[in-house]
């Protein structure tokens, strides 16, 4: 019998700095509807859905930083998104600015269960942009200077009849944060991404986003056997367009699901888990063909040095 896991890319539209917690909430909660419609059992939001992509200022107050961050999960604003998902019976991921009591600040993301209750949580850690102030930019990404790099690795849960992971707009080019989860046996990663259009330190990139979007997304499912779901925060925000894109992506490698709007938008699927189990059992049978010893210098050298010899 299969185990099928019907699921819901909750694209969100542009997000406005004017926005409050209240209006986002509003409109997830709208999604998680038309998703429990289609009879979805889980929900894939976007990376920092519940405000807009802030890392684009440089920002020196404290206080005004620490406003775009959740001290609290759920909290008073996200309650209503928490007891939808459990009238409703269905689950969800959610990426936002983590605060802890401790006083860190990370770009988190959780697992939530039918019951509402959290069962997993990831915190980033390919952080891009830049850490100092560059104000010749047409904005700033500055990830590096707001957050510290995740400190949970990538870990996978067992959910939904399956073994979940979970991953954060950047992660997604790296190799190794699927294989980390590939190496768990992970069966469906659930990413979230607020991606601009412009690069500003190389523009020549910019009429691929799309394509590089779609092309380590694709790469990873195959390479690990594994669902990916792709869920972007998209449209022009405050000035600044991030693009659109949101998929799923079966172990095949092919998108079998894909969002067509800069907008609110949700894309269903059914996941066959057990599609995952030809390409674990042959082509990347890891037990059988990985040659971990030659791999050493990935995780020794994290630069690249140009090698010696003829």
């Amino acid at each position: 019998m299969s185990r099928i896991v019907t699921v819901g890319a909750a694209q969100m539209g542009p997000i406005q700095r004017a926005h409050s917690r209240a209006q986002v909430v509003a409109r997830m909660v709208e999604l998680m509807r038309e998703a429990a419609s289609h009879r979805c059992d889980l929900v894939v939001f976007p990376e920092l859905t519940l405000t807009t992509f802030f890392p684009r200022w440089w920002m020196e107050s404290q206080e005004e930083i620490d406003a775009f961050f959740e001290r609290e999960m759920p909290s008073n604003e996200t309650a209503p998104l928490f007891t939808e998902a459990r009238r409703l019976g269905i689950g969800f991921s959610l990426g936002y600015a983590e605060l802890t009591p401790e006083g860190r600040h990370f770009n988190t993301a959780i697992l939530v269960n039918k019951s509402a209750e959290i069962v997993g949580k990831y915190r980033k850690i390919h952080l891009p942009g830049h850490a100092g102030h560059e104000p010749w930019r047409a904005f700033q990404h500055l990830e590096k200077h707001y957050f510290e790099v995740g400190d949970l690795s990538w870990g996978t849960w067992d959910a939904f009849g399956g073994t979940m992971g979970m991953m954060i707009c950047n992660d997604r080019r790296w190799p190794e944060s699927y294989r980390v989860m590939g190496l768990q046996s992970v069966e469906m990663i659930l990413l979230g991404y607020n991606t601009p259009r412009h690069n500003p330190p190389a523009p020549d990139h910019d009429r691929l986003s799309e394509f590089h979007n779609q092309l380590v997304m694709q790469a990873g499912a195959y390479q690990n056997g594994t669902w990916v779901v792709g869920v972007a925060k998209a449209g022009v925000e405050e000035g600044c367009e991030m693009i659109g894109g949101s998929s799923i992506i079966a172990p095949t490698g092919e998108v079998i699901g894909q969002a067509l709007t800069q907008d609110d938008e949700l894309v269903v699927a059914r996941c066959d888990l057990d599609l995952t189990k030809s390409y674990k059992a042959t082509t990347f049978n890891f037990e059988m063909h990985r040659q971990p010893e030659q791999y050493r210098r990935i995780v020794e050298q994290r630069g690249a040095v140009k090698a010696g010899g003829g």
